[in-house]
């Protein structure tokens, strides 16, 4: 008896999902004065578009803020807005970097996930943005 591979896909959503508008700040007090700001959490999900299953990942972000600072809790909520998205890791991390540079505007800024290993495979992702002038 031959047995047949079964790949299950369970269903997740479209990069629509996506919440950048949760993304809130506030102002940065000591304008002129360079601060270097890290956040990291290692409770980042998102989904493989392949097979549904959720990627792992911890993220870091790292800037220097110009006007305004990210406000934590509406980093979380929007991080959360991933946890059913399909899209891949290369693209996460890029998306990640897009969206706080257009909620933040800052002098520059670096976004690394760092994913669990899969299929004994280890992704890092890093991204950077620095602003012109």
């Amino acid at each position: 008896m031959q047995i047949e591979p079964r790949v299950k896909q369970f269903a997740y959503d479209d990069a629509s999902a996506i919440k950048p508008e949760a993304l809130e700040s506030f102002p940065y007090e000591d304008l002129g004065k360079p601060l270097d700001i890290v956040i990291e959490t290692d409770e980042f999900t998102a989904v493989c578009p392949w097979t549904g299953l959720p990627d792992f990942a911890t993220i870091t972000v790292s800037y220097v803020p110009d006007r305004v600072c990210l406000e934590l809790r509406a980093y979380k909520y929007y991080l959360l807005s991933y946890r059913n998205v399909g899209m891949v890791q290369e693209h996460v991390t890029r998306r990640i970097l897009n969206d706080l540079v257009a909620a933040l505007d800052p002098v520059r800024m670096t976004i690394k996930t760092d994913y669990r290993i899969r299929g004994g495979i280890h992704t890092v992702c890093t991204a950077e943005y620095a602003k012109e002038g």
